[in-house]
């Protein structure tokens, strides 16, 4: 079965719209990665500042290799214009990981 990980990012208020331009503006940068199978941004609505980066994989080494290589060279670009990388939105980030034992769908 599928890996999902989770992605627990701390976003200030002031930062939210930042957080999800930056991630509209991604241009596909996981969806053509090998073993890569599903991902949403999740915006908190109420009592708590995390938004949830949900993504799926067929398994640990497809997720370790787009972490080496499409991941790791997307976050070690300049700005736009080669100019600074801009401020993180987050001021703190936890990765979850978890094994996908049971999974349903809905029934036609």
């Amino acid at each position: 079965m599928s890996i999902v990980k989770i992605n627990a990012l701390t976003v200030p208020e002031e930062q939210r719209e930042i957080l999800e331009k930056r991630f509209a503006s991604r241009a596909g940068a996981v969806e053509n990665s090998d073993g890569f199978e599903w991902f949403e941004l999740l915006r908190p609505i109420e009592g708590t500042d995390q938004y949830l980066v949900y993504t799926r994989w067929r398994d640990e080494a497809s997720f370790q290799a787009w972490m080496e290589g499409p991941m790791k060279a997307a976050h070690q670009g300049g700005g736009e214009g080669g100019g600074e990388r801009p401020k993180p939105a987050a001021s703190g980030s936890t990765v979850w990981s978890f094994e996908v034992v049971q999974q349903a769908a809905p029934k036609s």
